[in-house]
């Protein structure tokens, strides 16, 4: 089994920053992606940002975010960061991290975290 620790929300002004992190744990041979999603209040789901785990800078973004937000790794540690500035009213969502692994009994999983509420003031 897999688990997800979600860190670094909160409420942050207009032009602000934070900074997300995803730790994974669990029964992990390797990582072979992880992501970041957000659920606002419109309720759909959307994909921010994802990182491939083992190749070196290979990482894609929403348009929406391009530009203002980094998603980075620590493949060492299993752990993705979201480093999001400028952010904007509309980024304020519930950010939930993503994760495509292997287990140590070889299996493929699929996990996701719980989420970590973000709030942008204006």
């Amino acid at each position: 089994q897999v688990q997800l620790a979600e860190s670094g929300g909160g409420l942050v002004p207009a032009g602000g920053s934070l900074r997300l992190s995803c730790e994974a744990s669990g029964s992990i041979s390797s990582v072979g992606a992880m992501a970041w999603y957000r659920q606002g209040r419109t309720m759909a789901r959307e994909l921010v940002a994802q990182i491939d785990m083992e190749a070196v800078n290979k990482m894609e973004y929403a348009d929406s975010v391009k530009g203002r937000f980094t998603i980075s790794r620590d493949a060492a540690k299993n752990t993705v960061h979201l480093q999001m500035s400028s952010l904007k009213p509309e980024d304020s969502a519930t950010y939930i991290c993503y994760i495509l692994a292997r287990t140590t009994w070889g299996k493929l999983t699929t996990s996701w975290g719980q989420g970590t509420q973000v709030t942008v003031s204006s």
